[in-house]
């Protein structure tokens, strides 16, 4: 049986949740789905430009599953780039937080 996952420390919540291209409607792209803690890791390392250690630190995980978490939401933008998708943020296994002793709301996807 495999070990429950931890939930991640998520610090904003986007006001916008789906990104597609101009000029064609939403269904008829397909779409990739961007999970929050993917969005998170995107945010904390190349929008702010901390580094691994302390993106990971402040999600609560640890520095191999921050890499694995950038490397996939990467892997989903440039997908949804290259091949002309649309891209949705929603799910994943998280928790909105202020700072780490004030926990404020679950993702939806987590048990």
């Amino acid at each position: 049986m495999p070990r429950p996952r931890r939930r991640r420390n998520i610090g904003f919540e986007p006001d916008v949740v789906l990104f597609k291209p101009a000029g064609i409607p939403a269904f008829e792209l397909d779409t990739v789905i961007l999970e929050m803690e993917e969005l998170e890791a995107i945010r904390l390392k190349d929008f702010q430009e901390k580094d691994q250690a302390e993106s990971a630190e402040k999600m609560g995980i640890s520095q191999p599953t921050f890499h694995r978490l950038l490397l996939s939401a990467r892997k989903k933008i440039s997908d949804a780039l290259v091949n002309g998708k649309a891209i949705k943020i929603e799910g994943g296994h998280y928790e909105f937080i202020d700072s780490p002793s004030q926990r404020r709301r679950r993702g939806r996807n987590f048990d």
